[in-house]
């Protein structure tokens, strides 16, 4: 707002209008430099800052007479060097367990250098043993399976008899079902790139290219796929589902450049409520975040799908068939966020949040009924309060303030961060759905994007099987090698689902 200095009015009232208009201007520019400076320290944060976002149960407590305190001096470093030079480094051991009984044990026994006593000449008897174990590596190997099938010639009538050769998972692939697993389990549950997977098998004397990695990444994907399927209808049985997404990089030829997919996940989780089926997630590669891929990927689903602030979901209301609860994870990170830069509202925000977790850690593993019960009884109120304080807050800040931003993005949302109240199945966040995305996104990092959809598609289907089989404590190259295994050799198509990653329980 300019003014003209030289020709101000003498009108005392005009004058008056004129500060006031000056006054708000400031105040508004104020308010957009404090709201600036914010997203600059979250930028900050972002890049340099940690990422836990606890909250020490003491920090309110600090005071600035704890700053004040001497630091301990610190014995000068020259004297223990120079003393220790020379000495071998001492290895403090990791704990005292016993190593696993499972492991093969290779007896090493090192006899006296001496037959008689050095003392006195006299005959050395057996006195004990001492016994002591160290860990050894032993390096892969790999190795080449010759199959020999005899001919059996009969004379009388000359027909010729032979075993039919073994299926193999493709039309000339030289690779049995537990290499690919091996080349599977360490694309994407190891996170290593196949050029890198190549490269290792070149130290081993076998010269593999990328490409020949990648065909059987693809023929692989194809016999697992129907698994995932199987696995989707299994989520969507469940009476509360998690929903999220990431985005996954896919090269795109024609630009030159990567374009930005997503990758969304859908977990089923039981055990936070007593539940006892087999948790599991699922992947879907996508080229898109449109709302119409998560409608699709859960056209049958009816229950409680407990999602982040993506408004996609919402799609999936319209019907009355799912219910969407919010995950108050992504609501306290936006007040965490202003409580780094000092702000007292946000720490009494996440105080309050904070006081919610509490509760709920009494409550896992509890049956449904009984959480809900709990929760009517210690949670409610405490929710009920939050909401009115809240809302007392908004009415006192600006508009354009990222405070009053968390605070929305709160009250927009409240009746489905509520809605854990009414159903003791509910979570009070999305972290399973998380969790099981964190694997994916150290593997997009080390291998930078998909090759294409088909690519992105093959990520989604072996990652799920993977993750599902991670959640359930089953190791996936074991589970890999034995279902390719028993594809090939022509288990039943109606009976597929037996082969999930599940505890073999759950499969009978």
């Amino acid at each position: 707002m300019r003014i003209a200095l030289d020709s101000l009015p003498f009108d005392p009232i005009t004058l008056q209008t004129m500060v006031r208009d000056l006054a708000g201007a400031v105040d508004e520019g104020q308010i957009e430099i404090d709201r600036l400076r914010q997203i600059i320290r979250e930028f900050q944060r972002a890049r340099f800052g940690r990422r836990a976002e606890t909250l020490e149960p003491d920090q309110l407590l600090l005071t600035l007479e704890a700053e004040t305190e001497k630091s301990p001096v610190m014995a000068p470093l020259s004297p223990l060097i120079t003393e220790n030079i020379g000495a071998a480094p001492v290895v403090k051991p990791p704990h005292s367990k016993a190593l696993p009984e499972h492991l093969p044990r290779t007896d090493v026994t090192i006899l006296p250098d001496v037959t008689a006593c050095p003392s006195c000449g006299g005959a050395l008897r057996d006195a004990g043993m001492t016994t002591s174990e160290m860990l050894d590596w032993v390096p892969a190997s790999v190795r080449v399976v010759r199959i020999n099938r005899p001919k059996c010639a009969c004379r009388a009538c000359g027909t010729l008899h032979q075993a039919p050769a073994p299926e193999r998972i493709a039309e000339g692939c030289l690779a049995t079902p537990g290499l690919i697993a091996h080349v599977l389990t360490s694309r994407y549950c190891d996170h290593l790139p196949l050029y890198r997977q190549s490269q290792i098998l070149a130290r081993h004397g076998v010269a593999l290219s990328r490409s020949t990695l990648a065909d059987w990444v693809k023929v692989a994907a194809w016999w697992l796929a129907p698994l995932r399927d199987q696995l989707m209808t299994h989520v969507c049985a469940g009476e509360r589902v998690f929903a999220d997404d990431t985005p996954l990089p896919i090269l795109d030829p024609g630009r030159g450049r990567t374009r930005t997919g997503r990758l969304w996940a859908y977990t089923r989780d039981d055990r936070p409520f007593g539940g006892t089926t087999p948790p599991a997630v699922v992947f879907y590669a996508t080229p898109d975040r449109m709302s119409v891929w998560p409608a699709r990927h859960l056209e049958s689903y009816r229950g409680i799908l407990q999602v982040d602030g993506y408004a996609g979901f919402e799609q999936l209301t319209r019907d009355g068939t799912v219910h969407l609860a919010a995950c108050w994870a992504h609501t306290r990170r936006k007040f965490y966020e202003l409580h780094q830069t000092g702000s007292p509202i946000a720490t009494e925000a996440l105080v309050q949040i904070r006081s919610l977790y509490e509760i709920e850690a009494s409550l896992r593993g509890l049956p449904p009924d009984q959480r809900r019960t709990l929760r009517q009884e210690h949670s409610r109120p405490r929710v009920e309060a939050l909401e009115i304080w809240l809302r007392q807050k908004l009415a006192l800040l600006p508009s354009r303030a990222r405070l009053a931003e968390a605070i929305r993005y709160a009250l927009n949302r409240w009746d489905d961060l509520a809605r854990f109240i009414e159903n003791g199945r509910i979570d009070l966040d999305t972290n399973p759905v998380e969790r099981a995305i964190r694997p994916v996104t150290l593997g997009r990092k080390n291998a930078l994007f998909a090759g294409s959809e088909g690519g992105a598609n093959r990520w989604a289907i072996v990652a799920s099987l993977i993750e599902t089989a991670k959640l359930n404590g089953i190791e996936p190259f074991t589970w890999l090698r034995d279902v390719l295994t028993r594809m090939i050799e022509g288990y039943p198509a109606g009976r597929i689902g037996e082969l999930l990653p599940f505890p073999r329980s759950a499969n009978e």
